[in-house]
């Protein structure tokens, strides 16, 4: 780290530091407890934090750690005092943090221009710390958004804040606790200018991976929240592919606990399903209840929870006319498995197929590992596709194969093959399609009659596996040259007179079907 620049700050903010910091005694000499006072006052202007952060949830807490282990000493603020003591006598004991208890405390001690990374739940808490930050600051100082927050509220708090002089960035941070402790993925969006002042810390607390840390600027306005948005669609399907590999292996297959353990073991060695989420999935089959000794994850009630970021993508795809089925079925699923009583009372009523699987399991297993992987290729392409709509439509001037790199490492979705997806771009940047590159065309279309004939099995046998099928529909979609839709075009124009368009001739056209005079 370069040197600390040492600013001095208006005269009312240093009496406020002093009113704040040292109370006055009354049995205590005017000109002594002045002469202390200055002696602190002096070594706070010396020892002002490079960096502040607001909120000490996990991730708070982590990532001031982070920034501290990484060379930049660290001011941090949280509403509730207790929450900060107990921090401050934990974690944060030996290292360069201090703690203040009230937000002017905390903005006096930072070093010009102010740096604060505000890390706590999106919408309008953000908006509320933001407007009572704002007379605490000075013109060239920073805001860093590291929350959850829809890409549409940084967009209005960028341009609320830049016209005042002040810096306002909307970071994606993935990679959870682990990830912002030890280096997330990061995903910065705002002016360049903004980005120029936080960029010698982010990459530094950024995950570093064999070609660079795990950060980029990813464009302005919201552009770096509208990322880590549809980073995490991506990760939904993922997990949702996954879950149903697992299903079909379960209650299909008929696999037990080790053997389950050993695919996914097996499958994380490989270069198609290396990945975090592969990693942790194994991690879990290890794990059995203290008290029953039973698999602990068959304990758990399958009724998942979301916190909207899925849902923003696939409301967000809907407006831009970007078709992602695979996130979509993902999301779909989480919202049935809430219905969980309903769930049970209707498997009272209503029955399936009542065959059963008699193949041959180990072959089963591979068609199953084609399957996933085909499937997760989907995901990211539509995923991908989606981020290029929006950089065309927003002006977000995004790179897309740099944005596969800086989700190689620290992130939820990092994996192997994100190298295939970052080379896929880079050998092409306009890429209409992650399935036209070479390496990924040719992957799927050697392991299709596999991707399908698990469709079909689950199809025989009852199992649900809405987000193979919806990446098998897709890949089927993309495909041809020719869909039904021509007939969807012809009823729109028998009840509503939308018009249609011909192939044979040029033009724009409308019909009176039912007086139509020639018929059948």
């Amino acid at each position: 780290m370069g040197a600390k620049k040492v600013v001095y700050p208006e005269l009312n903010t240093l009496f406020s530091i002093i009113a704040l910091d040292m109370p006055l005694q009354s049995d205590e000499p005017v000109s002594s407890t002045l002469l202390v006072r200055l002696g602190t006052l002096t070594k706070r202007i010396l020892m002002a934090q490079s960096f502040g952060v607001i909120g000490l949830a996990v991730m708070g807490e982590n990532l001031a750690l982070n920034v501290e282990r990484n060379g930049f000493p660290v001011a941090v603020y949280n509403r509730s005092r207790d929450k900060t003591d107990k921090f401050m006598a934990e974690r944060a004991t030996g290292k360069n943090v201090i703690a203040a208890y009230s937000l002017e405390d905390f903005v006096a001690s930072l070093e010009r221009p102010r740096r604060i990374l505000v890390m706590i739940k999106a919408g309008s808490p953000v908006d509320a710390v933001i407007q009572q930050l704002k007379p605490l600051l000075d013109a060239g100082d920073m805001i860093i958004d590291g929350g959850n927050s829809f890409y549409e509220d940084t967009e209005r708090r960028v341009k609320e804040l830049e016209p005042t002089g002040l810096g306002f960035i909307g970071m994606g941070v993935s990679g959870g606790e682990e990830g912002a402790l030890n280096g997330p993925s990061l995903m910065p969006g705002g002016t360049r200018a903004a980005y120029a002042e936080i960029e010698h810390i982010v990459t530094k607390i950024a995950a570093q991976v064999d070609d660079g840390p795990c950060v980029t600027y990813i464009g302005p306005g919201g552009a770096g929240h509208y990322v880590k948005m549809v980073h995490n669609g991506i990760e939904y399907g993922d997990m949702q592919l996954i879950a149903e590999a697992y299903d079909l292996m379960k209650n299909v297959l008929g696999l037990n606990h080790e053997e389950l353990y050993e695919v996914f073991a097996n499958w994380n060695q490989t270069e198609e399903l290396d990945s975090f989420l592969i990693e942790i999935t194994t991690d879990i089959f290890t794990n059995l209840d203290a008290e029953t000794q039973k698999p602990l994850v068959e304990l758990i009630v399958d009724a998942a929870g979301q916190k909207g970021t899925g849902r923003w993508t696939v409301i967000n795809a809907l407006e831009m006319g970007v078709a992602i089925p695979t996130i979509g079925a993902a999301v779909n699923a989480r919202i049935m498995s809430s219905i969980k009583p309903e769930r049970v009372a209707a498997s009272k009523e209503l029955s399936g197929p009542g065959k059963k699987f008699d193949g041959d399991v180990k072959a089963a297993i591979a068609k199953i590992r084609d399957a996933l992987y085909c499937s997760k290729i989907c995901s990211y392409a539509q995923g991908m596709a989606l981020i290029a709509k929006a950089s065309e439509t927003y002006n977000y001037g995004i790179d897309l194969g740099e944005t596969a790199r800086i989700w190689k490492g620290g992130c939820i979705i990092r994996a192997r093959f994100l190298n295939k997806i970052k080379r896929a771009y880079d050998e092409n940047p306009g890429l209409a399609n992650l399935l036209l590159a070479p390496e990924f065309k040719q992957t799927i279309l050697d392991r299709q009659e596999a991707w399908r004939e698990v469709v079909a099995l689950a199809a025989q046998l009852g199992i649900p596996v809405p987000a193979f099928s919806a990446s098998l529909d897709y890949f089927d979609s993309y495909r041809r040259d020719r869909l039904p839709q021509n007939l969807t075009q012809a009823q729109r124009d028998y009840f509503g007179a939308h018009t249609y368009e011909r192939v044979d001739k040029e033009g724009v056209f409308h019909t009176e079907w039912a007086k139509a005079p020639a018929k059948v």
